[in-house]
């Protein structure tokens, strides 16, 4: 008899999902490997709106922020991702079905991501406004870690009061 190794057996079409533990998102890893390899195959052949974003938004040319194309990001594929500030870009041509998108949209929400949804006609037409447009919505999904570093980076004290919804007035500090 012969000895499956944990991702032979997970590979398995009778195995369960992986139960949302990990990177699997409740995915098997037969339909998580899927998933890498249509991305692969999508940054290997972008559309030319995507070309023209990725010139733009790659080596963290935006604010300094690392940006990856074609993310896999649970059951979906998004067009660009920025981890850091948990933003989704995403770039809609002409096929795109809006309540379709809003559901997957609300999904991605529910895990923490924002999405900004460009047309392929403003990203050929209009890149200042585009990258303008994401640009505010990294700066809105930036918010300061209430406990400032060692290094005194980070919130005032009053400023993590008011967000906090607290009073330190009178404690010891």
């Amino acid at each position: 008899m012969t000895q499956l190794t944990l991702n032979d057996h997970a590979k398995q079409t009778q195995a369960p999902p992986l139960q949302g533990r990990g990177r699997g998102w409740g995915l098997s890893a037969e339909r998580l490997a899927e998933l890498h390899r249509r991305a692969a195959d999508m940054r290997r052949n972008p559309t030319e709106p995507e070309k023209r974003l990725w010139r733009h938004l790659s080596n963290s040319q935006l604010g300094g922020l690392k940006f990856r194309r074609q993310q896999v990001i649970g059951h979906f594929i998004a067009d660009f991702g920025c981890p850091s500030v948990k933003l989704i870009v995403e770039v809609d041509g002409d096929t795109h079905d809006e309540a379709k998108d809003r559901l997957r949209d609300d999904v991605l929400a529910g895990h923490g991501f924002r999405v900004v949804r460009v047309t392929n006609a403003d990203v050929m037409e209009n890149m200042d406004g585009v990258l303008t447009f994401i640009a505010q919505a990294v700066r809105q999904a930036e918010r300061p870690h209430p406990n400032p570093s060692p290094e005194g980076e980070g919130l005032e004290v009053v400023e993590a009061q008011i967000l906090l919804g607290i009073n330190l007035e009178g404690s010891v500090r």
